[in-house]
């Protein structure tokens, strides 16, 4: 079982159904509003066992973790291996965007990057199986249901790029000193990869990427925040693949 915390990600994996939701926890002096009515049609709907609990439990449930009144318990996110992805990707007739992120460790900036992923139709995020946060109740909680949309891989990544390279998806990582972005073509089938918080692209990664870009920056200052970096790398890939083409 997994442990959601939070009106957004209990309403989305209910609404979205990838998963089961087994059990929701709901304090029992929360105020009625539009959220909390929809999760109750659709945990009616679904057959969940529902329970109003004192707001300590859920304190005690959450670890002191934000939970704004609601806690619940769900079936593990379905986690494909890069392989997999790829097999599913290729059958739909898609031309993979992939996102692979390297020793990410705080929770706010995974969460961050899959809420992103989701806005820019990333196809699914890659993550090491042994470093960097995990896809736990905090990372769930701020992507706003992102989670239960985008596929995330645990995968090492040096094994998840086998697949990617041997289908021919250019492989394309993101640090300092690399080619400025505007001036590196990503249009199309594109893997993406972004080093980890303070540390950048392993020398390992970088020597398996086909180039390496970088998002140009004034006022002296050397680097972003991992997740606006990749905001701003996801949005330059689509701006290439013409999604904001306003010609009549």
């Amino acid at each position: 079982m997994e442990q959601l915390e939070g009106r957004n990600p209990v309403l989305e994996c209910l609404a979205r159904g990838r998963r089961r939701v087994h059990r929701i926890w709901l304090d029992e002096g929360a105020r009625p509003d539009d959220k909390i009515t929809r999760i109750l049609e659709l945990a009616e709907r679904a057959g969940v066992i529902l329970a109003r609990v004192p707001r300590a439990r859920l304190d005690k449930m959450a670890d002191g973790r934000v939970h704004n009144g609601i806690v619940a318990h769900a079936d593990p996110v379905p986690s494909p291996t890069a392989r997999q992805l790829l097999d599913t990707l290729f059958d739909a007739g898609r031309a993979p965007f992939l996102l692979l992120a390297d020793e990410v460790s705080y929770e706010h900036n995974l969460g961050a990057i899959l809420r992103t992923s989701l806005g820019f139709g990333v196809d699914g995020l890659v993550i090491p199986t042994r470093r960097g946060a995990e896809v736990g109740p905090v990372v769930q909680r701020v992507s706003m249901g992102a989670v239960e949309v985008v596929p995330v891989v645990r995968e090492g990544l040096s094994s998840a790029l086998k697949p990617i390279r041997d289908a021919g998806i250019p492989v394309v990582g993101a640090d300092m000193g690399g080619t400025p972005l505007h001036a590196s073509r990503l249009s199309g089938p594109l893997a993406l990869v972004l080093g980890g918080e303070g540390k950048g692209l392993s020398p390992a990664l970088r020597r398996k990427c086909d180039a390496v870009v970088s998002v140009p920056l004034a006022g002296k200052l050397e680097s972003l925040n991992v997740s606006v970096a990749a905001g701003i790398l996801m949005y330059e890939k689509r701006r290439q693949d013409g999604w904001f083409d306003t010609t009549p």
